[in-house]
């Protein structure tokens, strides 16, 4: 099938559906996710289409609006992608700005994506080819976390090379804190045991405290934020990036 054809036939569909996926239009017209993205982008700059993330919709609909959308998160979620190397398993955690991270890398192919988070998984199952490994048990709410002794097992099992996470605290004296206690007894032992750690952290997370700890700063390889002056002022400089 000609790309010309492949798109009417893309369009003709959003008109009956209102909406299109990545993965069922890729098993549709037997091609591959990154040719029908290609697609999207072409009929999006035509005009025809409003892209998502994992498709687009008809322009008469609403567009998903990515939590992870804001400029700040954009930035840091760019700069923890890129610290990525190629071959490389990466655990990503729940998050605006881990979110961030993983929709940078799923324009990569050269990655294994391991995750914990319901939204993260969806992200990178719709919108890329990645291999992608989810770890299974309780729901936590909010933030779509998977916790609890089945993702603790899971983690047991699988090697990563790269662990980023995101903090909802971090202090010189209290260390690396998030606001759910079943999420930080998952992440905890993943400090100590991956060999890169990238932690994120929204500007006004600096000098705060949530209410679980996971680990000190010295557990982080490298802090990614948007400020590095303030960073500095904390006395936790070291190892430390802003986007």
């Amino acid at each position: 099938m000609l790309a010309t054809e492949r798109r009417e036939a893309i369009l003709r569909l959003l008109k009956q559906q209102g909406a299109v996926h990545v993965p069922a239009l890729s098993q549709r017209f037997h091609t591959s996710a990154s040719t029908i993205r290609r697609d999207l982008e072409w009929l999006a700059a035509q005009g025809a289409l409003k892209r998502t993330h994992g498709g687009a919709v008809a322009l008469d609909r609403p567009q998903r609006v990515s939590p992870a959308s804001d400029d700040v998160a954009q930035r840091i979620g760019q700069a923890a992608a890129a610290l990525v190397q190629p071959g490389e398993a990466v655990f990503i955690g729940p998050g605006a700005l881990c979110l961030a991270a993983a929709e940078y890398l799923c324009g990569r192919s050269d990655v294994t994506l391991i995750t914990n988070a319901l939204e993260v998984a969806w992200i990178a199952y719709q919108d890329s080819d990645l291999p992608l490994i989810l770890t299974g048990g309780p729901v936590a709410r909010p933030g779509g976390a998977l916790v609890g002794q089945v993702a603790l097992r899971a983690m047991e099992a699988l090697r990563a090379d790269r662990l980023i996470i995101e903090a909802a605290g971090i202090s010189p004296l209290e260390g690396l804190t998030c606001d759910q206690i079943p999420l930080a007894e998952l992440l905890r032992p993943l400090l100590e045991s991956v060999p890169q750690v990238t932690v994120l952290a929204a500007p006004q997370r600096l000098g705060r405290v949530g209410v679980a700890w996971m680990g000190d700063v010295s557990a982080a390889d490298v802090i990614i934020t948007g400020v590095m002056r303030r960073i500095r002022s904390l006395g936790i400089c070291r190892r430390t990036a802003s986007a």
